[in-house]
């Protein structure tokens, strides 16, 4: 698994070790496909090894986003998301402020809109982070319509 070797590489560097409690975190982030909180995570892990603290998951989350493993997603008013990150492109997100529905998405044009405003400024790439907030159709059909939000 090379998601596995990739974590422990970086421990190692940092003179950290890939303990049993890591992995098990790991194994529960890699099997969730989808933007998860840390609390998600939590209950993850504790279905395949339910001693695991929740402290143990909240720093690994960590750890796993300081190694390429993890990123930030969705960062809405509540809790912060995670999404996989190693060997998954980059995407911005549509995000439905009233279910909390996620649409990942890649336009070509706000790429070149981005790399523009960069440009146009003077200042080198270093990433970026787009979610646009809005009524999925679903709940602007039930009557949610433009700025019910």
């Amino acid at each position: 698994m090379e998601e596995r070797d990739r974590l422990e590489a970086y421990l190692r560097d940092r003179g950290l070790k890939m303990t049993v409690a890591r992995e098990t975190v790991l194994r529960a982030f890699l099997g969730l496909e989808r933007h998860v909180s840390a609390e998600e995570l939590y209950d993850e892990a504790r279905r395949l090894d339910p001693s695991i603290g929740q402290a143990t998951v909240f720093r690994t989350i960590k750890l796993l986003a300081d190694a390429g493993l993890a990123r930030e997603a969705c960062r809405d008013d509540g809790a912060r998301q995670y999404e996989h990150a190693w060997k998954h492109g980059h995407h911005d997100h549509l995000m439905c402020v009233r279910c909390g529905a996620v649409v990942e998405f890649q336009d070509d044009a706000i790429e070149r809109a981005q790399e523009a405003v960069y440009s146009a400024h003077g200042y080198v790439p270093g990433g970026h982070r787009l979610e646009l907030l809005g009524l999925c159709p679903a709940c602007a059909g039930t009557g949610g319509g433009k700025g019910s939000a």
